[in-house]
């Protein structure tokens, strides 16, 4: 799982939040990227962080979507 964001993004930080309770239960790997460590990256994601991606496609931006990241990960229990 990557996640895409910046420091002193309120939102980049909740999707991070959210990612480590999930992982916790779900165990996948979680990759952070800074985007303003990357001139290509900034380009690409500086509008709609933070984008979440799995396996390289991007599935959320701005917001993860919890039921929907338990589907797409093939697992029961949706909250």
């Amino acid at each position: 799982m990557d996640l895409y964001g910046r420091p002193g993004c309120h939102l980049c930080d909740d999707a991070r939040a959210q990612l480590l309770a999930l992982r916790a239960e779900l165990a996948f790997e979680l990759v952070e990227h800074d985007i303003e460590a990357d001139d290509h990256l900034l380009r690409r994601y500086l509008e709609r962080i933070p984008v979440i991606a799995l396996d390289g496609e991007e599935l959320f931006d701005f917001f993860l979507d919890e039921p929907g990241l338990r589907r797409r990960l093939g697992t029961v229990g949706d909250r």
